[in-house]
């Protein structure tokens, strides 16, 4: 009889041990776009609302590119993301959706000091950094280019667009790989602080600032089998906007900390203010002008189609929490 008991006993603890390692897998930039989510990691928020039966598992991505591969792999189950690569992967099946806002604005255009380049007109012949082809700022780029009778490279034109992870902007630009670069924020301040000098900001890019830059998305199978692990992601999420919003001091500590464990780098307090007085952090999004940037993403090449924003966004529960 006894020789039965251990392996019960050994089961039984390895079951519950199982029940215990639940995770929740979150990717995020480290970006100050991203602020939302790197104040909620970085203060324990999410995780709190998580409690102990689920574990919070931080995946760090310098690009929209990264986190699609990463979704259509199985290695994530939610992530901060750009709203164009978060459609191009929808409209391709990749099991995405968008379930809050994150940040509106907070991307600026910056030009080496000594490039010559003074406007956007000025961009004809120069090489331009952004994040990762296909990325929101690459989409928004290409609408400032046509809108100044410009195009890129790979449209005819001659402005050529170079892929660079944001964090690594600063380097490309002391070592002259590139011209500008169109970027989120602290990126194009700390550029800024290195004597890049500011060709449009936020509000320049595009429809006077008001457009979504990040979202929260969600694998909506990990959703319908896992509820209350999302709720306690969104509650986290809400907690940290607010926590931003009271605390603009305690906000910069917090996502200086975060974008220093993922890169080593810190930006300093005047940097993260610039940011995030350019940045608009917020829960909500404006379907209008999403739909709008929908058709910027069209436009720009990267889908031959718009996606169905009722399928594609789904704001029903964080509209419940945050009341």
């Amino acid at each position: 009889m006894t020789r039965f008991v251990l392996p019960l006993l050994t089961l039984t603890l390895l079951g519950a041990a199982h029940a215990q390692t639940k995770e929740l897998r979150l990717g995020v930039f480290p970006n100050v776009t991203h602020a939302a989510g790197l104040v909620a990691i970085n203060k324990g928020l999410i995780q709190k609302e998580l409690g102990g039966g689920v574990k919070l598992v931080v995946k760090e991505f310098a690009n929209g590119s990264q986190v699609n591969e990463a979704y259509a792999a199985g290695a994530i189950d939610a992530a901060y993301v750009g709203p164009g690569p978060a459609m191009n992967a929808f409209m391709r099946g990749v099991p995405v959706q968008v379930y809050a806002g994150a940040a509106n604005a907070g991307a600026v255009l910056v030009a080496r000091k000594d490039s010559g380049v003074r406007n956007v007109k000025g961009l004809a012949g120069k090489k331009v950094a952004v994040p990762t082809r296909g990325s929101t700022q690459d989409i928004s780029l290409r609408h400032l280019l046509h809108e100044n009778g410009l195009k890129a490279s790979d449209e005819g034109g001659n402005v050529t667009i170079v892929p660079i992870d944001p964090a690594n902007m600063p380097a490309a630009f002391a070592s002259k790989q590139v011209d500008a670069a169109l970027v989120q924020e602290p990126w194009g301040a700390v550029m800024e602080t290195q004597g890049a000098k500011l060709i449009a900001n936020e509000k320049a890019i595009w429809n006077g600032g008001d457009y979504t830059t990040t979202v929260l998305t969600v694998n909506p199978k990990y959703a319908q089998q896992n509820p209350d692990a999302i709720k306690a992601l969104l509650r986290g999420h809400l907690a940290a906007i607010s926590y931003i919003q009271k605390s603009n001091a305690g906000a910069q500590k917090a996502i200086a900390d975060q974008i220093y464990t993922f890169t080593g780098k810190r930006p300093n307090a005047a940097e993260l203010f610039r940011a995030l007085a350019r940045t608009r952090v917020t829960w909500d999004i404006n379907l209008k002008t999403l739909g709008e940037y929908a058709q910027l993403n069209k436009e720009a090449g990267f889908a031959r189609d718009v996606p169905d924003l009722n399928k594609f966004v789904d704001l029903s529960l964080i509209k419940s929490l945050a009341k």
